[in-house]
């Protein structure tokens, strides 16, 4: 299966740990791609507060860009992992005026250069950004956000959880989804969502 994320979002990041959970109870295999919220929401209307937001959100998708281009597809995963821990689990996604600092703390536990922070700050990875975006939003649409899922030639927008399933648990909910997501005609199950996104 595959999944496309931005380190900056927070529900992105719930669905990928529910789905390293999925993978002990499940047969699956995860591919990491990345998808870029400012490039989402270039040409929408939204809030200013939250277009700056989303303005340095590109920087740590640029990183991994870079980190998938000189390392391989499997350095996506355990940077997405160390990125995702220090920007929501250790709530460093507040500290913006020090993100520089938190991509390069992430890279180095990735095993990974600090150099590669360099990136942040260059457009030479955003073609490579936009083609993985574009992969991914292509499969759902437009009206969607992160993450995307996408099993075999099944693709759908989330789940938009906001906890980390686990054990069987994690595997029945798994179950649903692959279930009801497999019919051609269903399209959206939607409700009021009334909790924030709980990273423990």
């Amino acid at each position: 299966m595959d999944l496309w994320f931005d380190p900056f979002c927070p529900f992105a990041w719930v669905t990928s740990r529910w789905l390293i959970e999925v993978e002990k109870v499940r047969p699956i295999d995860i591919r990491w791609h990345i998808m870029s919220l400012n490039v989402l929401n270039e040409d929408k209307d939204v809030p200013e507060a939250y277009r700056e937001q989303i303005a340095r959100a590109i920087e740590p998708v640029r990183v991994v860009a870079a980190a998938r281009a000189k390392h391989g597809d499997q350095a996506v995963g355990p940077l997405y992992t160390e990125l995702g821990t220090r920007l929501h689990n250790e709530r460093q996604i507040k500290r913006l005026g020090k993100l520089r600092e938190t991509v390069e703390e992430a890279l180095e536990a990735a095993g990974l250069e600090r150099e590669l922070a360099d990136a942040m700050d260059s457009e030479e990875f955003d073609e490579a950004v936009r083609e993985s975006h574009h992969e991914g939003i292509g499969l759902v649409g437009q009206e969607v956000g992160t993450p995307v899922i996408r099993i075999g030639d099944n693709a759908f927008f989330g789940p938009v959880i906001t906890k980390i399933y686990r054990g069987e648990e994690a595997g029945r909910l798994w179950d649903g989804v692959v279930a009801v997501t497999s019919f051609d005609e269903f399209f959206e199950l939607k409700r009021s969502r009334t909790k924030m996104p709980a990273f423990g």
